[in-house]
């Protein structure tokens, strides 16, 4: 069946293609290649990457070092050069949403774009809200309600009094616009801003002029599959380079994850998980009545003009905080290590609320989770590091009956039962976790690839060279469901557990 598959999909063009995934984590590129009608996928170049603050004199804030990230890049894509001596036909970018990058008239960056977890877009927030009801952006747009997202971020922007008419780029896109791609906002990203209007395709109009938003400063939407120029540059004089193409793919991560399982039919819902785990399903139309509204689940742009209807929910975030701690007081844990002693200990009786506001802010991670068991009237753990499988146990508990409580609401607004639960991204090799989870749901899980994104982003870049692809909703859910499928096994993909 697999061979048939290979031998009906096969390409007619032989190049490789080049996939780069933007992480908040870690950021990678990866090649595909063609072994006959068999494809081959290859990590080649993976760099960690993280926020780091500036001092006011360097602008202040929670930011990304963009430098660094756009050298890691290159580097990544000079590598793939080398080892692609039949030449690459086309790169995709996709990455994190909702942070952005302000450029000059020339696509320049003015500054390191800002990390979603600076504070900044607390004040944002309040001073938002009092300018517009909450209810109303939710109606119009369908979007879970986040401080992160692009708009209070660029709010945030407007009350520091940014120069205006400056026009802004989400990350991905602003990677594909520096190799040569037009300025633009690929539609399942864009769909986080919080800024594009439910049904429509289009901004909001009424959101922006709340905000205080110049509309000019946005770039033109454009679907998933687009391709948006060829790379040109000091890159393209590289041999490998000599007629590349630049797709947007789906440019949000999680989108392209999701494209990236292959999975048929109508029982199965996902989490992507790693430093968010976001649990939900794909649907044909947006549900954003009264109750999901309430509870705050979003309505993201999906593949094949289809929904990611989810909820963001705190993910391996929580642990890799309280490492970070531990590391900093001398102590180094191995995440696996870290899992199989959390495993050997027994049920937590008290749970946490892993999305208490409190647990998304960066450091003093064993603090916040301890203040938060004693305000509940829960005695506080042990917070030293040799108390670090205590920790773990009760997140990845903790977790698991979040998803839970997660997927029987997903199940209740959808109407769909569920059966299989599909776990792709980076923390899908946690097996205690995916054990855990297969206990408090009920559920079949499949393990996905960890670099489900990257699958994704292959899939529709396929999906998009081949001319399967509609002019306003972009590449068709099908081919790249095809496309997906054909590259289960090129990584570490389906396995269950």
């Amino acid at each position: 069946m697999k061979k048939a598959l290979e031998k009906a999909l096969a390409p007619k063009d032989v190049r490789a293609s080049i996939a780069v995934d933007l992480g908040a984590e870690s950021c990678r590129v990866s090649l595909l290649r063609w072994e006959g009608t068999r494809p081959v996928i290859t990590l080649v170049h993976r760099f960690p990457n993280a926020p780091r603050e500036l001092p006011e004199e360097q602008g202040g804030g929670l930011r990304w070092d963009l430098s660094m990230i756009v050298h890691g890049l290159e580097h990544g894509l000079r590598l793939c050069a080398g080892l692609a001596t039949e030449g690459v036909r086309s790169i995709a970018v996709d990455g994190w949403a909702v942070d952005y990058v302000r450029v000059d008239a020339d696509g320049a960056a003015l500054a390191d774009p800002f990390c979603y977890r600076d504070e900044r877009t607390i004040k944002a927030e309040r001073s938002l809200h009092r300018k517009a009801r909450p209810e109303r952006m939710r109606e119009l747009t369908g979007i879970q309600l986040m401080r992160i997202n692009t708009l209070y971020q660029l709010h945030a922007d407007a009350l520091a009094e940014l120069p205006e008419g400056q026009q802004w780029l989400n990350l991905p896109e602003y990677i594909l616009s520096r190799w040569g791609g037009a300025r633009v906002a690929e539609f399942t990203n864009a769909t986080h801003t919080q800024l594009v209007e439910l049904h429509k395709r289009q901004w909001c109009r009424e959101i922006f002029s709340a905000a205080q938003l110049d509309m000019a400063c946005a770039p033109k939407l454009v679907p998933p599959g687009t391709e948006v120029g060829r790379l040109s540059g000091p890159l393209a004089e590289l041999p490998a380079f000599a007629d590349t193409v630049l797709v947007a793919p789906a440019c949000h991560d999680t989108a392209s994850a999701i494209a990236g399982i292959p999975a048929q039919g109508n029982d199965w819902a996902y989490i992507s998980s790693g430093t968010w785990s976001l649990v939900g399903t794909l649907l044909e139309q947006p549900r954003n009545g009264h109750a999901p509204s309430a509870e705050n689940f979003t309505n993201l742009g999906a593949v094949g003009d289809r929904v990611c209807f989810h909820k963001n929910v705190n993910g391996m975030w929580l642990i890799k905080q309280c490492m970070e701690q531990w590391a900093s007081e001398g102590t180094d844990w191995n995440i696996v290590d870290l899992v199989a002693a959390a495993e050997k200990l027994p049920r937590p009786h008290d749970l946490l609320d892993v999305d208490d506001p409190e647990l998304l802010l960066p450091e003093r991670m064993p603090q916040r989770i301890n203040a938060q068991r004693v305000k509940r009237g829960h005695d506080p753990l042990d917070e030293s590091a040799s108390n670090a499988p205590a920790f773990a146990s009760l997140i990845f508990y903790s977790l698991a009956a979040r998803y839970a409580k997660v997927l029987d609401r997903i199940s209740l607004h959808s109407g769909k039962q569920f059966k299989r639960l599909f776990i792709v991204g980076g923390a899908s090799q946690n097996l205690f976790l995916n054990r855990l989870t297969a206990e408090a749901t009920g559920l079949e899980v499949f393990r996905g690839a960890p670099e489900s994104s990257t699958v994704g982003n292959f899939a529709v870049q396929l999906a998009a060279l081949e001319g399967s692809r509609d002019a306003i909703t972009g590449v068709y859910a099908e081919p790249v469901a095809r496309w997906a499928a054909l590259m289960e096994g090129a990584l570490e993909a389906g396995a269950k557990g």
